[in-house]
């Protein structure tokens, strides 16, 4: 089964792919590697703004999470041509905008994880760290970047 199958399997279709907007690319490749920048919570094609611990619980968090894992998807798709040129996820960083009382951040980053698992089955297994953070660019409440082979 191709990627392409297992998305619409799971009633997936990818949004357009992200574009910059400072000065920087949204992916960059050594050797077998491919550096995704990381990419904040959209909703409605706006930052899905707010803080987790203040103005967002935990579950709304985990939302915006999986939104950007399909934003995360979108770019890859973008930049290889095909999903099915991910060898493995290896790496996930997850910043979750919140209170420093919040505690939950890898609860969280499971909406971007667990996506990523299902799309790519034990490709998509990877290592992740969920930090938490005073703020993210425009205010978004969740940015993850990717470590990915090809």
């Amino acid at each position: 089964m191709t990627t392409q199958d297992r998305l619409k399997e799971l009633g997936i279709t990818l949004p357009a792919a992200a574009r910059p907007v400072a000065a920087f690319v949204m992916t960059a490749q050594t050797g077998n590697l491919l550096f995704v920048s990381g990419h904040i919570a959209r909703k409605d094609l706006k930052p899905w703004v707010g803080q987790l611990g203040r103005n967002m619980a935990t579950a709304e968090g985990k939302a915006a999470a999986h939104a950007v894992a399909l934003d995360l998807l979108a770019t890859l798709n973008d930049a290889l041509g095909s999903l099915d040129k991910v060898r493995r996820i290896v790496k996930a960083l997850c910043l979750v905008n919140c209170t420093g009382e919040f505690n939950e951040q890898h609860l969280v980053a499971n909406g971007c994880s667990e996506l990523l698992v299902s799309v790519f089955g034990e490709r998509g297994a990877h290592a992740r760290s969920a930090i938490g953070v005073a703020q993210l660019p425009l205010g978004a409440c969740v940015e993850v970047e990717l470590i990915v082979e090809v």
